[in-house]
């Protein structure tokens, strides 16, 4: 028997920019971004019979319309697990903060099984990049003293190490040497999970894994200057948080549909 069989995890969904329109009509490059998330989660609900938590890591609206956050709401939601969401650089915080009250998506730290989840807004108005303000460095600085033996996942929009695409790296964490310092101090990070770029990424350096998802709809290219789009279809992540600390995961894509794709723009 594989050993991991007996050590209990929690199982973590991770979904990601789905640049939802409150105008079912509307396209993102060309893409039906409803239907390619409505597509994703049918596909998480085929292959994950276990979700402890359902991650949403920004970019959730496109127009940052109510509709297009209620509307999430309601697709994740047929998942039936508890949710936890934080602001991209598309979003409006104010009409995300309405749509979640009298909920606990927006809470910052989640405690699940011998993992704390700890969950950062990186999103400045009005810009593409990200940056943390104080709050959000005390929050982080707070929560991981509190941790006690606990091993602790981070989750960010931004992603704070480079990706090597020129053009995105312009775009990420600006003062993410303000996290690293805190994050450093303490050995039971395991892992910082991000959004933004559209891409697989998975890196492991020093004692973190740092790691993204695909996108819900379009992808860009890995290793771009420029910005670009891959023809690579629409896809999420999945965590194991086992209690020893351990940590498997992988990313899984739409298969046999065709999305419509516009490849000629520069910019989105």
């Amino acid at each position: 028997m594989d050993v991991l069989q007996t050590i209990p995890y929690a199982a973590v969904v991770q979904l990601t920019d789905s640049h939802l329109f409150a105008d079912l009509q509307s396209r993102l490059s060309g893409m039906d971004t409803n239907h390619s998330l409505q597509q994703v989660i049918k596909q998480v609900a085929t292959e994950q019979p276990q979700i402890d938590l359902l991650l949403c890591t920004g970019d959730i609206s496109q127009d940052g319309s109510i509709a297009s956050y209620q509307r999430f709401a309601e697709m994740a939601g047929s998942l039936g697990a508890p949710m936890r969401w934080f602001a991209g650089n598309h979003d409006e915080r104010l009409a995300l903060q309405q749509v979640c009250a009298d909920t606990q998506r927006l809470e910052p730290v989640y405690d699940i099984g011998a993992w704390r989840i700890v969950l950062l807004d990186s999103s400045v108005a009005q810009h593409v990049y990200g940056q943390l303000a104080p709050d959000q460095l005390e929050l982080l600085e707070q929560a991981l003293a509190s941790a006690g033996d606990r091993h602790i996942l981070v989750g960010l929009h931004h992603h704070p190490v480079p990706i090597d695409s020129v053009w995105m790296d312009k775009i990420g964490l600006q003062n993410a040497v303000d996290m690293l310092s805190i994050i450093n101090r303490y050995p039971n990070v395991k892992a910082v999970i991000c959004g933004h770029v559209h891409q697989e990424f998975d890196q492991q350096q020093h004692a973190v894994r740092w790691l993204a998802a695909p996108s819900t709809c379009m992808q860009f290219t890995p290793y771009s200057d420029d910005f670009a789009l891959d023809d690579k279809a629409p896809g999420y992540r999945w965590l194991h948080l086992y209690d020893d600390g351990q940590l498997h995961t992988g990313i899984s894509r739409v298969e046999n549909i065709n999305f419509d794709i516009d490849y000629s723009g520069e910019g989105y």
